[in-house]
């Protein structure tokens, strides 16, 4: 009998710039809360050092509490800081992309594009936080899946999609090209109704686990959701 393919395990956390039910700002517990999931790889949305003006800034604290290697795509910068969302692995990155995917006049919106050398093979990764509007997601969804390339790999696409729709949503479209995926209700954390946060992968078959922690609402307006994935690094019809 042959041994089961080795797994790494994905995380992805709208951390609400890590405000919390009791209207505190308390990012050591985000880390807590991660950390006890020992995710290989990671991404976060909301992260934002404006809302505590002279404290550290949670970009330089959540990469070096997190893991060893990173990507920052801050998405708006003011005087007051920046915010935006991260990824962060504790293998290497062996390539490392930021792609403007705003809308004219929408909130900036950006795409993390990377990919990692982990102990279990190559893994292409395509993170993201999308826009309010459907036709600012619709559009935004054909991008991810030119992001996402050819079958060639094992591939994430995860994030924050604020997708509720079924019909032409953002949904549909990337389950097509990444059919393993889960479907938890991820927002509002306390009471959740919509499945706003995703993990989309291919192939179908290389998802093991997925889960979420009910915990986590206690720290953000989202819940997280993670993924153990076998990966498949050679070439792969998809789906």
């Amino acid at each position: 009998m042959s041994e089961p393919a080795p797994t790494i395990r994905f995380m992805t956390w709208n951390i609400h710039g890590s405000l919390g039910r009791n209207r505190r700002f308390d990012l050591a517990r985000v880390v807590e809360l991660i950390r006890r999931w020992s995710p290989d790889i990671v991404v976060l949305q909301e992260v934002d050092s404006r809302r505590t003006p002279g404290s550290d800034d949670p970009f330089v604290l959540l990469q070096e509490a997190l893991g060893r290697h990173g990507i920052a795509a801050r998405s708006i910068t003011t005087a007051d800081g920046h915010y935006g969302q991260m990824l962060i692995s504790c293998c290497p990155i062996l390539n490392g992309e930021i792609h403007d995917i705003s809308a004219p006049e929408r909130e900036p919106r950006r795409a993390i594009r990377a990919e990692i050398e982990t102990p279990a093979g190559t893994v292409r990764v395509v993170a993201t936080h999308l826009g309010l509007s459907i036709g600012e997601r619709r559009r935004q969804a054909k991008l991810l899946l030119a992001l996402a390339g050819e079958p060639n790999m094992t591939t994430i696409v995860l994030g924050d999609f604020n997708d509720w729709f079924w019909a032409g949503s953002v949904r549909s479209v990337l389950a097509a090209a990444l059919p393993g995926h889960s479907g938890f209700r991820t927002f509002p954390a306390v009471f959740p109704l919509l499945r706003l946060d995703r993990i989309y992968c291919r192939p179908r078959d290389a998802v093991r686990r997925l889960f979420t922690d009910r915990r986590a609402r206690h720290l953000s307006d989202h819940l997280p959701v993670i993924a153990d994935v076998a990966l498949m690094d050679q070439p792969m019809a998809q789906g």
